[in-house]
């Protein structure tokens, strides 16, 4: 299979250090969390930017979905969440809850577009099976 593209980051320092995109369009301080054990300090960290690739990736899982289907799916948003679970001793995983929005489409379609997507996206694939993983749809109200 041809590869369609391909992406290069470097991190120094781990957790509390830097990340750098080959092409420098990433350049970010990172900072370990307090709940981690760090300081809280003011970069990001791996989590939060794996949630916001996934984000991405399924939004646009999902709007390649209802464009095929003829699904207007214009004011819809994907929200990601990842958890670190476990500890040293049994291991550390992660966990991910995906949280979409569809106002205007009925419940059952969305569903269905949730359902594909999640098939389909690659961070949803490359994870099957190693990462718990939780689709939701949620209303502005939630």
């Amino acid at each position: 299979m041809s590869t369609l593209y391909e992406a290069t980051a470097t991190a120094w320092g781990g957790r509390d250090g830097r990340v750098s995109s080959s092409d420098d369009r990433v350049d970010l301080s990172l900072s370990i969390p307090r709940g981690m054990g760090g300081d809280d300090g003011p970069g990001t960290n791996p989590e939060q930017l794996f949630a916001a690739g996934y984000a991405a990736c399924f939004h646009s899982a999902l709007k390649a979905i209802a464009r095929a289907q003829k699904v207007d799916v214009t004011d819809s948003a994907v929200s990601v969440t990842v958890g670190v679970t476990g500890g040293l001793s049994q291991g550390i995983d992660l966990a991910v809850t995906i949280e979409a929005q569809l106002p205007g489409v009925d419940e059952q379609v969305a569903r269905g577009l949730l359902d594909a997507a999640h098939q389909t996206c690659p961070y949803s694939r490359a994870t099957r099976g190693n990462v718990r993983q939780d689709v939701r749809l949620v209303s502005d109200e939630d």
